[in-house]
């Protein structure tokens, strides 16, 4: 698996969980089930094809479907009309990002980091779009804020040992693809990595 397909998987999950999170508001907000009170009525109402958060969940479901493009166009009208959500931003960089556009998905991950700076899933997403562009240092400071928020996601530590493995600092990239496999014993990739490190 690679870096990014690591990455699609780690926010694959961040967005089910958002998804999930969303359904539940709902369903608290709903209240009583059935009948025709007020609030439900009214909750139904919000539940509009325009309203921003129906737009999230069908550029969700677009995004599990592949349809990477229709995603990012409903991402950004739900921007458009509710603006300052860190989430949108961050599922609008990550579609950048699938689809190439490095420099635009850092200025999208960048917002969402402005809105929510303990969001260890933009810092990673930072972190991998520095790497690819060769900026290691600002890769580096990105994945140690992450560790900082989170120092328990395997999936951090072998993206940091990838990326010591780009600055040839194997010996610190080897504790890195180790820290990994103890918090995951079965991290094939990283055990992979670690192998061929010798």
């Amino acid at each position: 698996m690679t870096l990014f397909q690591l990455l699609m998987l780690g926010a694959s999950a961040f967005f089910a969980y958002k998804v999930y999170e969303h359904i539940q508001t709902l369903k608290d907000s709903d209240g009583q089930e059935g009948g025709s009170s007020p609030e439900l009525k009214k909750s139904a109402e919000a539940f509009s094809p325009f309203d921003p958060q129906a737009l999230i969940i069908k550029a969700d479901e677009e995004f599990e479907a592949g349809n990477l493009q229709k995603a990012f166009a409903l991402l950004k009208e739900a921007n458009a009309k509710e603006a300052q959500n860190s989430d949108v931003l961050f599922k609008m960089g990550y579609i950048l990002q699938q689809l190439g556009d490095n420099e635009e998905a850092l200025k999208y991950y960048k917002e969402a980091l402005e809105l929510d700076k303990e969001n260890e899933f933009v810092h990673n997403s930072i972190a991998s779009v520095y790497r690819v562009k060769g900026e290691f240092v600002s890769a580096k400071m990105h994945l140690n804020a992450s560790l900082a928020l989170d120092d328990k996601n395997p999936i951090t530590y072998y993206n940091y040992g990838n990326l010591l493995v780009d600055m040839k600092h194997l010996e610190e990239a080897k504790e890195m693809y180790k820290n990994a496999l103890a918090l995951k014993e079965d991290f094939k990739e990283a055990q992979e990595e670690l192998e061929k490190l010798g």
